[in-house]
Formats: structure tokens, C-alpha cells, sequence
């Protein structure tokens, strides 16, 4: 049975107040695309195809225009509602019944990743014979804003501290997360912290103590950015920009993404850009046909 992906576009977006006062996080702009496009494409680079996508109630219908149930690009989209943002396990507890008896891959719908190196880590991830998890490591400036790596003197993994006040590393726990279907078990049997949310960390500890957690460090070939702050949500646009504006070459296309792994055919892609022709957007899509990179 294959991966299923879980896109976590919950939450207040408090950090970003008055931005996200009217409008999901999640559905900003990062240069040219909605936020979403961007974990979305990560994870149709990885080969999953059935996606679960957790919204706010305001948000769901937005989420809905504009992604629909996923079939134009080949993919089959749910919806489900965080009525509270209650952390981020609890993600599998809302997603149980979507998850079923397959493994799961856990994004944060804030969270932008890009490097050929993921996705073939992605891809290698993306089978029936998967145990345990497997998160991401990257050094950061400030890990005192995310799940902190810990190691003992032999350098192995000691403990995952969520936002710890004095950090023992600068390795951050990146939003991509991978774990086999024990984790709705696992996400049943955590307590609320102190901050009054179910921790991831509490989950990645869990497979520590059975010793089924693996830590893959991501290196300088992949860049990882999170725009839950308003520099970073800036300079996350700032960097798609300069990529793009380079290369000529778009990142983050969900339609690209689907033409690329031969989920949609050229005439599909076509009429996809057909809907967008009077942007950039629509006349890249369109220039894809006739091009090869």
C-alpha cells in the first residue's frame, strides 16, 4: 500500500496578525504562488498521490477553490478541519480514518523545501516496507523556535526537546516528517504539554525509546525555510524569486510536478495553462510542452 501525505494548514497564524487575520497562512504569497503550492509539490515529488489537507473551518471552502479534490493534477485531495489548533500530532488523531492502515508523511503547510537531493530521499521513503520514522535535521540560527536535536557524548541521538529556552544543538527538526502507521497509536497515548498541544516531539521520542527513529541530516544542496515570521516569510519570496528569475524555471508547480511525473499528459497540462494563459504563470506552463530542461 502506499504513502499517504498528511499537508498540516491549520492554526491562527498569530505571528503574522494583521496579515492572517482574514486569510489562512497557508494561502499567502511566496513570490508567485499560494504557500501551499509549496509543501503540496514536495510531496507529489516524493510519488504521493492521496493527500489530506487540515484546514481551519474559515479557510476550508478557500482551500477547496483552490485546489479542488486534486485530480487535475493527478492526485486525490482530502479535507479535514482542526476545530482547535491542538499541536501537531494531532494531526493523526484528525486523520486517523484517512490514514487507515497505511504509513504517513506529515508536512507543515508553512514549510518550503527545494533540492534534488529531497526528493530522492522522498521517493526512497515512499514504500510498503518502511518502519519506524525518519525526520530532518538542518543547523539553524535559532533552534530555540523549533524541536532541537540532542546528542550523547558518542553522538547519538539523546532526546528531540520542543523549543527548548537554552538549545543544546542548532539542529532543528524540519515540518517534513516520516512514520509508519504506529504513530495513531503513538499520537493516542501522548499527553498535552505544558503549552497545552500534543508535541510532535513527544511522538519522535517515542520511536527513540524503541529505537526506530532515524535522523537524516539534510545538507547545503537542500534549502529549508519556514515563514511563520514576517522576515522569513519575506525572504522566502525573496529566494524564489532569485531562483526563478535566474533559471527561468518555476519552483513549486503542483501542474509541472504532475506533467513531470507523468501523472497528466501534455494536452492536460495545456488545458490547465489555458485557465492561467494571461499570466507568467499560465504561459510558462504552456512553454513546457515545447521545451525540455
Amino acid at each position: 500500500m502506499n504513502r499517504k501525505g498528511i499537508i498540516l494548514a491549520g492554526g491562527n497564524g498569530t505571528r503574522l496578525h494583521p496579515l492572517t487575520l482574514t486569510v489562512s497562512k497557508q494561502l499567502l504569497p511566496v513570490y508567485d504562488k499560494p504557500m501551499i503550492y509549496y509543501p503540496l509539490t514536495t510531496l507529489m515529488l516524493g510519488g504521493i498521490k492521496e493527500i489530506l489537507i487540515i484546514t481551519t473551518s474559515q479557510d476550508n471552502k478557500l482551500f477547496k477553490k483552490l485546489l479542488g479534490d486534486g485530480s487535475q493534477f493527478g492526485l486525490s485531495i482530502t479535507y479535514l478541519i482542526q476545530k482547535n489548533p491542538g499541536g501537531l500530532a494531532q494531526a493523526f488523531l484528525i486523520g486517523e480514518e484517512f490514514i487507515g492502515d497505511s504509513n504517513v508523511t506529515l508536512i507543515l503547510g508553512d514549510n518550503l523545501f527545494h533540492g534534488d537531493e529531497l526528493s530522492k530521499k522522498l521517493r526512497c521513503h515512499n514504500n510498503n516496507n518502511f518502519e519506524g520514522a525518519t525526520i530532518f535535521g538542518y543547523p539553524v540560527k535559532d533552534p530555540e523556535r523549533y524541536g532541537v536535536i540532542n546528542f550523547n557524548k558518542e553522538g547519538k541521538i539523546e532526546k528531540i526537546e520542543e523549543k527548548p529556552s537554552e538549545p543544546k544543538s542548532s539542529l532543528a527538526v524540519t515540518g517534513l516528517y516520516f512514520y509508519d502507521n504506529t504513530v495513531i497509536k503513538k499520537a493516542k497515548s501522548i499527553k498535552p504539554s505544558d503549552r497545552g498541544e500534543l508535541e510532535i516531539s513527544d511522538i519522535n521520542n517515542l520511536y527513540l525509546k524503541e529505537q526506530k527513529l532515524k535522523v537524516e541530516i539534510l545538507s547545503r544542496g537542500v534549502a529549508w525555510l519556514d515563514t511563520g515570521k514576517f522576515d522569513s516569510l519575506h525572504d522566502a519570496g525573496g529566494y524564489i524569486r532569485t531562483l526563478e528569475n535566474r533559471q527561468g524555471l518555476k519552483i513549486a508547480s503542483p501542474e509541472e510536478a504532475a506533467w513531470r511525473m507523468g501523472w497528466i499528459s501534455n494536452q492536460e497540462l495545456s488545458h490547465l495553462a489555458d485557465k492561467l494563459a494571461k499570466s507568467d504563470y499560465g504561459q510558462y506552463l504552456h512553454n513546457l510542452i515545447n521545451e525540455s530542461f
